[in-house]
């Protein structure tokens, strides 16, 4: 049986929508201030066109959507809604092929997912959050300190999972997180626990020897579990622009991610990054988040994001 990971209900869109604030304030007050000035004609789709590539979207999506401004037969006295409106579905049609939940098998016991990305990324406080959603399913959760390197990051995740009351297993900073992982899916195992979640030491990805070390970490669990890790989840700072596209391209090879969380879209004018990244590799979309917040980590709906990032109503 497999079992979707879904978010605790709450009001998300206005979360949503307050979360990328930023985003939406560039490209949809952007596109208004375009349609206020001017007729729809040519040029202006030109200028829109511009407005979106500003905005991370991507310079193939950002030509798709001119061509679909300019077949859309706008009257004489088209709103900017009416052009934002035309935006928003052709961003979900890009993002709707990515926007798939997170999903469990629960006959596999542990099932086993491995976290990474780089320094500063939100990497732990995700685990955290995933956790604690886990937990609130009914599911028994351990936390693996597998960023040995930094203390500061195992005493994070220990509070993490006393908070969501998921065990947790670590080892003194600077110890073989390779080893560490390969007790914790050991006891995992002995406990008949549900999930395992692995975290890994933030790594900038022009650094071979760390995304060797990841490497090695996938090869201890597959000795225990030649099926495991059965979801690797990376998970991007969305401040980081353009940087994102880079990190997807070198962790995909390294440890072949199967799936993205996007973090820290309320801090950054170019959340459209997530659609560039969508069209140029088509991994699955798990996760947002808008915030701090256990709530502000959800599932990841196409049709919401595109209608938040540009600026309209739910």
């Amino acid at each position: 049986m497999k079992d979707n990971v879904t978010e605790t209900p709450g009001n998300w869109w206005q979360r949503l929508a307050g979360g990328l604030k930023r985003s939406s304030s560039a490209l949809g007050g952007a596109i208004a201030e375009v349609v206020l000035k001017r007729q729809l004609d040519s040029a202006a789709i030109d200028e829109i066109e511009d407005v979106l590539i500003r905005a991370d979207i991507g310079l193939t999506t950002s030509a798709e959507i001119a061509t679909a401004l300019r077949y859309a037969r706008f009257s004489a006295t088209a709103s900017a809604d009416d052009v934002k409106a035309v935006v928003a579905s052709e961003i979900e049609k890009v993002l709707a092929p990515v926007a798939q939940p997170l999903v469990i098998d629960t006959a596999k016991k542990p099932f086993v997912i491995l976290v990474a990305g780089v320094n500063g990324s939100g990497k732990t406080t995700t685990i955290g959050k995933l956790a604690a959603k886990l937990r609130a399913e009914g599911r028994s959760v351990m936390l693996a300190a597998g960023d040995t390197f930094r203390a500061a990051a195992i005493e994070q995740l220990k509070i993490w999972a006393e908070r969501s009351g998921s065990a947790f297993m670590a080892r003194a900073a600077g110890s073989d997180p390779a080893g560490l992982v390969f007790d914790a899916l050991a006891a995992a195992k002995e406990r008949g626990t549900d999930v395992l979640l692995v975290d890994t030491a933030g790594r900038l990805q022009n650094r071979t020897e760390l995304m060797e070390e990841l490497q090695k970490i996938v090869r201890v669990i597959k000795k225990m579990d030649a099926s495991a890790p059965h979801a690797v989840l990376l998970v991007l700072d969305a401040t980081v622009g353009q940087n994102a596209l880079l990190q997807v391209e070198v962790f995909q090879k390294a440890v072949g991610v199967t799936g993205l969380v996007m973090t820290k879209l309320d801090g950054t004018a170019r959340g459209g990054i997530l659609v560039a990244i969508a069209a140029k590799f088509a991994v699955p979309v798990h996760f947002i988040g808008v915030g701090e917040s256990v709530e502000d980590l959800a599932s990841f709906s196409a049709r919401d994001f595109g209608r938040a990032i540009a600026g309209l109503e739910s």
